[in-house]
């Protein structure tokens, strides 16, 4: 009887473990894109994809009632929850170090690269909750889960641009319209403290499959790299969640001579040893070099308009996917020739602590005019001259290069201004934007710790468009371009002085504290000394 009770227990076990290795209505996919750039650096591209078949984002019209259960087996819990709590129908969040470089990278795999944090969202509206009421609980939930400040989010730095961020899922049709809240935080830094909780979301942890390779040693030691947490829904298919990490590593920083070369352990200090069992898909993917004889390890699953697949369910473990260049890495001078057809370059001139100028910088590098969704969100403390608008065509001024122009000002203490329009860049040339700024006087109070550093600005965004074909305005052409963060200084009072006058009223409390204790607690009186008598007397 023991050993039938027993049999019957592994066997009910084994059919737990199969149902969990091949959930029903759930499907997770896990891809490691590689790709060696022409300075020498290497794109490394993590993508991990969980779709829950059938279901669909909660209508904001039911949150005054309870939410129907919810049962997961692959899916995140604790991102599932945010989402139901909130009726958020599609959200985008990235925190990313560093500035990308698109004359040299090109375009990201993922767009969304700009400096700092940044987080986009579509709620539809709902009767209980307001839609600026479920975003502040969105970020201030997010920033508990992935441990970053994405509560400082606020209203000072919240805006709604419609024409930049177009959903890239679908929107239910439940009545009210979709709206958008976006934000961003330049000064946002990330660590391993907004990569451990990352790690938690994905089903095999880091303990197996591609995840493994997440190193966080290696992975911000790299000269850029970001993590996204991407959610939107598909009519027909379901809610998916796309987890995603992009890092530019330098093999030959690592290399002892001038070599190219890389694998798994110079990129990341880790193989993958085993394989991920919940995973229906798990492959990496590399890029093959086309301008140079290479080597590449072990034999690929899959070779195919240049891409070598390689299947991590079936190849042998450790798995050390590796190539190697017959040569000698040279670095190229043909930098004057980007990869990317537009190159944007944003200053902040003047130095005066009151007034300045944002100049913009467009150099189109196609033979055919190339138009552009201009975006500035910019905070309260800098304010536009919209009448000091300028705008140069190599050289020449042109005021018809700018169209559909929308701007929302700024309120102090409360809302960022807004200004977004459509600029036309002709073939192979320059489109140069300049508008004077004016920058506010803070008080005492409201001033960083390093106020002498300055103040973080957030990107523009630039988002190329082809007018002549059947795309919309919001339909991009390589993705959204982010320009680097900017620091503006500000009027900042000397700091210093209210040290020293604690330090001088210190002293002069603690001498009349110490005078007048002295007199209270202490007895004075006169001691004569009678004068000792010479010894030979």
């Amino acid at each position: 009887m023991q050993a039938g009770w027993k049999a019957k227990f592994l066997l009910g076990l084994s059919l737990c473990l199969s149902a969990l290795g091949s959930p029903i209505g759930e499907q997770f996919d896990e891809q490691l894109t590689l790709k060696s750039l022409r300075d020498g650096k290497v794109l490394s591209r993590f993508s991990f994809t969980t779709l829950l078949k059938g279901a669909s984002p909660r209508n904001p019209q039911t949150l005054g009632s309870d939410d129907i259960s919810q049962h997961y087996t692959i899916f995140p819990l604790a991102l599932g929850q945010i989402l139901r709590e909130y009726a958020i129908t599609e959200m985008h969040l990235t925190l990313n170090a560093g500035n990308w470089n698109y004359d040299r990278w090109g375009y990201p795999e993922e767009a969304g690269v700009g400096t700092g944090a940044e987080l986009w969202a579509w709620m539809g509206d709902g009767p209980s909750d307001t839609v600026d009421d479920r975003w502040k609980g969105l970020r201030n939930a997010l920033a508990g889960l992935f441990c970053a400040s994405l509560g400082s989010l606020d209203e000072q730095r919240t805006t709604a641009p419609v024409r930049s961020f177009e959903p890239e899922g679908n929107l239910p049709d439940w009545g009210p319209p979709h709206q958008i809240r976006h934000a961003s935080l330049a000064s946002e830094h990330v660590c391993t403290e907004n990569l451990t909780p990352f790690l938690k979301l994905l089903p095999c942890k880091s303990l197996s499959g591609i995840a493994s390779l997440l190193n966080p040693h290696r992975l911000f030691d790299a000269d850029w790299h970001g993590m996204g947490v991407h959610v939107l829904w598909r009519e027909g298919e379901g809610v998916e969640v796309r987890l995603a990490f992009q890092s530019i590593s330098d093999p030959v920083r690592y290399s002892l001579g001038r070599k190219q070369d890389w694998d798994f352990r110079t990129l990341f200090d880790r193989t993958i040893d085993r394989k991920c069992p919940v995973a229906q898909s798990s492959h990496v993917v590399v890029a093959l070099p086309t301008s140079a004889e290479f080597d590449i390890s072990p034999e690929p699953t899959s070779n195919a308009a240049g891409l070598a697949t390689f299947d991590v369910a079936t190849l042998n473990k450790p798995l050390d996917v590796g190539l190697r260049w017959r040569f000698d890495f040279q670095y190229p001078l043909d930098f004057d020739s980007p990869t990317s057809s537009l190159s944007v370059q944003r200053t902040l001139r003047g130095s005066s602590q009151a007034r300045g100028q944002l100049s913009l910088v467009l150099k189109n590098h196609r033979n055919t005019s190339l138009h552009v969704v201009y975006l500035e969100t910019m905070p309260w403390l800098v304010q536009f001259y919209l009448h000091t608008l300028q705008i140069y065509i190599n050289g020449s001024r042109n005021d018809d290069a700018m169209s559909d122009m929308t701007y929302m000002p700024s309120i102090p203490h409360a809302r960022p201004a807004t200004f977004q329009c459509v600029l036309a860049v002709p073939p192979g040339g320059a489109l140069h934007l300049t508008m004077d700024v004016a920058k506010s006087f803070l008080r005492y109070t409201e001033h960083p710790p390093d106020a002498q550093r300055g103040w973080d600005l957030p990107p523009a965004i630039l988002t190329p468009f082809d007018p002549t074909s059947n795309r919309s305005a919001n339909d991009p052409i390589g993705g959204r371009i982010y320009t680097p963060a900017l620091l503006v200084d500000l009027a900042t009072p000397d700091f210093s002085m209210p040290y020293n006058v604690i330090i001088f009223t210190c002293s002069l409390v603690a001498f009349i504290f110490g005078s007048v204790f002295n007199l209270l607690t202490r007895k004075f009186v006169v001691v004569h000394i009678e004068p000792t008598k010479d010894k030979k007397e």
